[in-house]
């Protein structure tokens, strides 16, 4: 069966990266859609002028409203596996197969790019960081009874019962831990494979070193509230 694949790449204020980012892709056989969420800088002339396939958002709606328009793109358009993969030159398009393999295969449904597996990855992020990283990990599993090692990677493939509900509901705020809870509670089928991460060719981290303690205490509580939910 030959797979239909979209990469879905959320950008906003990337035009120091997206370009690059999207040159990346084009050795491989995948369709891609840039969601514009609503960006300042010049990201949308970027696009528009060397034909990337993209969406404008008219409003910033955030990571997790942009990604979720892909996923919205990817229902319409009858896709088989959808890829969320960073605008800023972090992810690495070779590692997208070693993703989808497990979909492919029927081991996954939900597949998570990971730092923290195996030894791929020389770029880890601040120390800060990956103590953070690893709380979420601790109260994730808390709740799930399985161990993620990266909780915030925005590296991931789901197949296309798991991008379906996405596309119909998907969190605004901390979208892949919460995502990640929930989908496990869910139980389906989650599996982290390792991949290289590099650290972004430019631009800023929406994340900023004073947000640290407000994001960790409220993806905590959005996590337990995620996790205590009924599911049928």
């Amino acid at each position: 069966m030959d797979y239909k694949v979209l990469v879905i790449i959320p950008a906003y204020n990337e035009e120091e990266n997206i370009l690059k980012t999207y040159k990346t892709l084009l050795d491989y056989p995948y369709d891609v859609i840039v969601i514009n969420d609503g960006s300042l800088d010049s990201t949308q002339q970027i696009c528009e002028e060397n034909n990337i396939p993209h969406i404008n958002l008219i409003h910033n709606l955030g990571i997790g409203g942009a990604v979720q328009t892909g996923y919205k793109y990817a229902v319409i358009n009858d896709y088989d596996i959808a890829i969320q993969f960073d605008g800023d030159g972090q992810h690495d398009a070779a590692y997208i197969q070693s993703i989808i393999q497990p979909i492919i295969d029927d081991t996954a449904d939900f597949v998570i790019g990971s730092r923290f597996v195996g030894e791929k990855s020389s770029f880890q992020s601040s120390a800060s960081r990956r103590a953070g990283i690893k709380v979420i990990s601790a109260w994730m599993r808390l709740f799930t009874k399985q161990k993620i090692y990266d909780t915030t990677s925005g590296f991931r493939a789901s197949n296309k019962k798991v991008f379906h509900e996405f596309a119909n509901i998907y969190p605004i705020e901390y979208p892949e831990p919460i995502t990640t809870t929930e989908v496990l509670k869910k139980q389906y089928r989650v599996s982290e494979v390792a991949v290289d991460m590099k650290e972004r060719m430019g631009g800023k981290s929406s994340i900023h070193t004073w947000k640290n303690a407000y994001y960790m205490i409220n993806v905590l509580i959005s996590i337990f509230v995620v996790a205590t939910r009924r599911y049928k």
